[in-house]
């Protein structure tokens, strides 16, 4: 219990410390992060670790990618669904279509 209990505390630090992060990050970049983030929630699996370690990574490059001065568009593309399909694990569910609009709505306003 007490091993559960360190990891769900050490789990919920780390991920204050990734949104504390992501706030640093330039506001189209904040956004499409955001957006990012409720959309692959939808796909977790168990504990949304998987899903965690999955926006860690994206978070990285984004801060590399902003650091260089380039434009969200430029580093996500205007198809910001399949962007995010690109890093998500292959088993998608009959919703990813839907869901997948409904993104892509976000990176046209931003192109």
């Amino acid at each position: 219990m007490n091993n559960l209990l360190n990891r769900l505390v050490g789990d919920k630090k780390a991920w204050k410390r990734m949104e504390a992060r992501a706030a640093e990050l330039p506001a189209d970049y904040r956004t499409v992060y955001s957006e990012m983030k409720s959309y692959m929630w939808r796909f977790t699996a168990g504990d949304g670790m998987d899903i965690v370690a999955i926006l860690r990574d994206v978070l990285d490059l984004f801060e590399t990618e902003a650091a260089a001065g380039r434009p969200v568009v430029e580093v996500t593309g205007t198809d910001l669904a399949a962007f995010c399909d690109a890093w998500l694990p292959e088993q998608h569910d009959a919703y990813r279509d839907k869901l997948r609009a409904n993104l892509n709505e976000v990176a046209q306003k931003l192109s």
